[in-house]
């Protein structure tokens, strides 16, 4: 299909043929379709945290291997994701669209009659494919077709949509691992695929203009030791530290230790190569990844803020779930239960939230939705073996609450302070930082969490107690990452609103 022009505002098109959005309907549709995707990739990610219980005792794997499920699905992202950046150069968006729901449609029937864990794992890799370059087309759209003064309003209503697979997806994972099996997790999400699929293969125009770039094979090589050696060393911690007295144990300890030590000195190593490389690259705009976008201070800022926060965020999460049904001793459906407030909370306030960006800015909203996040993290610590589901449910409804007043404001300031060229970039870096922080956040509070616990079982404690010592100690680490936000929430502010392909201020 032929390309459409992008650039809303310019008085090409008459304004009785725009939305109250400011967009063409074309443009509308197109950006509905994206977010019917991602409703579909984020149900079939929040599905799973119910479900990593379950899997442990049907599948007889342990909780380090469990959490390879999420791991290994949050990595792949990362990997893919900074290539999102040349192929929004490259492709249209039909091409980029069909080919990513293409992958997530394949993930989820390997999933779905995968006969166990093994392949279960590549499927999730199949999966999180499609999805890396999902979220980074709906992201580059929005800014490239939403009017500036608007772009609040729109991620706002963006939450709404989004937020409804975090309502459904824990408590649709409880019914069915409570009814059915864990492969009904694929089963429903399936056929939902394939028909946002068929829709955007029929009705999604392209937006934007291509452009003939060659993709640097070193680069993509480089990008992928580096993200990957990373998190996948972080996933050694756990193992790493010997639980128990026996050759075996301690075998296992000193071979997972080795891995660490390598994984992360290859990671670091063909990092920096891959930071060296493009900007070598980015002089000819030939680029992988374009890292001109840290020039601007208030997108780097955004970027160690969020990340940060997806530390702690995706980590508190994770651990929650085994907290609920290993200590507290509730069912996988009430546990989905738990998170049904919070993420309509989410949804509901999405609007309100982009309408205060858009009219008063970030402080406002980040300020006190960091603070709040950050008190309530601090709060999780307090939980044992005694603690109320109702207050676990309160907890993380407030905690909610608190993210949805801090990433919204983050992901739309981040992008609105660059130039529209480096939209794609820019998109690309906030998911491979969303993804490489939320791996290594994972990562990092499941191997505390099991290295606690096997220590306390390892005393004689009982074994309450000694999952609510293990989910301490990983609330404890998300609390105190959580401590530099309070700093960084006062220093990002919201650009201001420019004309399409005008350079935003310099911050």
């Amino acid at each position: 299909m032929a390309a459409i022009e992008t650039s809303p505002g310019t008085g090409t098109v008459p304004a009785a043929a725009r939305t109250s959005t400011g967009l063409r309907p074309e443009e509308s549709r197109v950006i509905w379709l994206l977010l019917a995707a991602a409703f579909v990739a984020i149900l079939n990610e929040t599905t799973m945290g119910v479900a990593i219980p379950h899997l442990i005792t049907d599948l007889g794997i342990t909780a380090l291997q469990a959490q390879w499920l999420t791991t290994a699905f949050m990595l792949t992202m990362a990997v893919v994701i900074p290539i999102t950046g040349f192929l929004l150069q490259r492709f249209t968006t039909r091409q980029v669209y069909i080919a990513a729901m293409s992958l997530f449609s394949l993930g989820t029937l390997i999933a779905l009659l995968s006969p166990g864990y093994p392949l279960l794992v590549a499927a999730r890799v199949v999966q999180a494919s499609g999805t890396a370059i999902m979220m980074p087309l709906l992201m580059t759209t929005l800014m490239t077709v939403v009017p500036p003064h608007q772009r609040g309003r729109m991620m706002g209503r963006v939450s709404v949509v989004i937020s409804l697979a975090p309502a459904i997806g824990p408590t649709l994972s409880g019914f069915l691992l409570d009814t059915l099996s864990w492969r009904w997790i694929f089963g429903i999400v399936l056929p939902i695929a394939l028909v946002a699929l068929a829709v955007g293969a029929r009705w999604i125009h392209n937006l934007g203009e291509t452009r003939r770039a060659p993709i640097d094979v070193p680069s993509v090589i480089l990008s992928a030791f580096g993200f990957g050696g990373i998190v996948y060393g972080l996933s050694q911690i756990g193992g790493s530290v010997s639980h128990g007295g026996t050759a075996a144990e301690a075998a296992a300890s000193t071979v997972a230790t080795v891995s660490l030590i390598v994984a992360l000195s290859v990671g670091v190593i063909a990092l920096a190569l891959f930071i060296w490389r493009q900007l070598r690259l980015q002089r000819a705009d030939n680029a992988l990844l374009d890292l001109r976008v840290f020039r601007s201070l208030n997108f780097s800022l955004s970027m160690a803020q969020m990340g940060l926060l997806s530390i702690a965020f995706f980590g508190v999460i994770t651990v929650t779930p085994l907290y609920l049904q290993s200590v507290l001793g509730v069912s996988a459906l009430e546990t989905g239960l738990v998170a049904l407030p919070g993420a309509l909370i989410m949804g509901l306030t999405g609007p309100i939230i982009g309408r205060v960006y858009d009219r008063w800015g970030t402080r406002v909203l980040l300020v006190p939705g960091t603070f709040l996040a950050s008190g309530l993290l601090w709060f999780y610590t307090t939980f044992d073996e005694n603690t109320s589901i109702w207050t676990v449910a309160v907890a993380q409804t407030l905690l909610s609450l608190g993210l949805a007043m801090s990433f919204t404001p983050l992901f739309t300031a981040s992008l609105a302070s660059l130039q529209p060229r480096f939209y794609s970039y820019g998109s690309a870096v906030v998911g491979t930082v969303q993804q490489v922080a939320g791996a290594a956040g994972i990562a990092l509070m499941i191997a505390i969490l099991s290295a606690v616990e096997a220590a306390q079982l390892d005393a004689g404690v009982a074994e309450a107690a000694a999952g609510a010592a293990g989910a301490h100690a990983a609330y404890l680490v998300g609390a105190i990452v959580s401590l530099p936000l309070l700093v960084g929430a006062f220093l990002i502010r919201k650009p201001a609103d420019q004309p399409a392909g005008a350079a935003p201020v310099a911050h």
